[in-house]
């Protein structure tokens, strides 16, 4: 013990003449002592604890040649990487874009909001093409794209949409809309203006997304499925509420019937319209030379010359002179065509039409309505929408 107060005491004063003069080569020596012995002696002898940990402190300022450069050297690289920002934008072209492609519409709307160039990039029409058709693609057809390039002809970016203070998705967008203001959570930014393009695909979803902008489709079962429209499809007005993820729907007047509304329609009551013809003009039939028994139809309907059409599901069925026996149907060599609407019972009005197949245009009268223009039923999406809604009871 008392040769290790001498050699601590002479220790202390070594180190306070390390300014005088050179330090003695065997002093690097004394750095090779293991760190665990020191801490033990120190339990020891609390009276010099302090001072045995400025000494050793002092030790380590003290590196050989080699070790001094190897420091200097992990000094700079540290330094280096203290006052340098990493930033996303510091990423490749092609990682920064494979993220970008990943983000979800409200990941997009956040990250634009963080600065001049990411706003350039998450607004960008090919990101958001995508979502665009993922989710409304289905039900967005020419019609609608016309009628949104009319709006954008009318309007400015300044009058479209009111603010909003909805939070999550809706927030995010409301944020993103031209000249709104935006509040920023994590950069506390209190105003600023967008730069979106307000014919963007962006805006496009935008307006979709927040229900602002009533687009045109097809609605199957119209009026909660009233039984005087069970399998038929009816163009209307549609506008999305994010909320209830549903949509309300207005159907246009019938002859003196004011506009009728419907809220709460599901997605899998939509469709885009197949043809891309007016509710009001008769659709020029042509497929009518190949039209055969067991054939998917969809035929235009109107309860009278003041209503619009609507498409009514069908199947074409056999002359009554055919034994319905496959080998020896003749029916397709008919001049005349069985229209067969089997959700209505046998012997109701409408369970059975005739119409010519030579020349058909529309027929009917104002007991029975008016058949119009037919269209065949391609494959088994077009089909399968009329089975999944047939009605659990036969119509009267």
């Amino acid at each position: 013990m008392l040769l290790f107060l001498i050699t601590c005491l002479f220790l202390i004063l070594f180190y306070k003449s390390l300014s005088l003069k050179p330090l003695e080569p065997w002093v690097y020596e004394l750095r090779l002592l293991s760190p665990s012995l020191w801490k033990d002696s120190l339990s020891f002898f609390p009276i010099t604890k302090s001072v045995i940990q400025r000494l050793s402190g002092g030790f380590t300022l003290i590196p050989t040649e080699m070790s001094l450069r190897k420091k200097t050297l992990c000094s700079n690289v540290e330094n280096m990487e203290l006052s340098e920002d990493i930033s996303v934008l510091d990423l490749p072209e092609l990682a920064l874009e494979c993220i970008l492609e990943k983000l979800p519409p409200d990941g997009l709307c956040s990250m634009a909001g963080v600065c001049s160039s990411l706003r350039e990039r998450c607004t960008s029409d090919h990101l958001w093409e995508r979502h665009m058709r993922q989710k409304w693609g289905r039900i967005i057809g020419p019609a609608a794209h016309r009628k949104w390039q009319w709006n954008m002809s009318l309007i400015n970016e300044s009058s479209f949409l009111e603010p909003s203070h909805a939070r999550g998705l809706m927030g995010y967008l409301s944020r993103l809309w031209p000249l709104l203001v935006v509040k920023s959570k994590t950069c506390k930014i209190s105003e600023r203006k967008s730069s979106l393009p307000v014919d963007s695909t962006m805006s496009f979803y935008l307006a979709l997304e927040t229900g602002k902008f009533w687009f045109p489709a097809q609605v199957y079962n119209r009026e909660n499925g009233h039984v005087g429209f069970m399998l038929s499809c009816y163009d209307a007005e549609l506008s999305y509420n994010s909320q209830s993820d549903t949509f309300q729907a207005r159907y246009p007047p019938h002859g003196r019937r004011a506009i009728a509304i419907e809220i709460g329609v599901s997605w899998d009551r939509l469709r885009a319209p197949p043809m891309d013809t007016s509710a009001h003009d008769l659709h020029i039939s042509d497929c009518l030379d190949h039209l055969l028994p067991g054939d998917h139809i969809e035929i235009q309907w109107r309860r009278n010359k003041e209503f619009p059409y609507g498409w009514w599901y069908g199947v074409i069925g056999h002359m009554e002179s055919c034994d319905r026996n496959a080998g020896y149907c003749r029916c397709h060599e008919s001049e005349s065509v069985v229209l067969e609407f089997n959700q209505y019972s046998p012997g109701s009005r409408w369970r059975c039409t005739t119409i010519n197949r030579k020349d058909h245009r529309e027929e009917g009268n104002e007991a029975d309505g008016f058949y119009g223009g037919i269209r065949k039923l391609q494959n088994n999406d077009e089909i399968s929408p009329w089975k999944r809604l047939w009605p659990t009871d036969v119509l009267e």
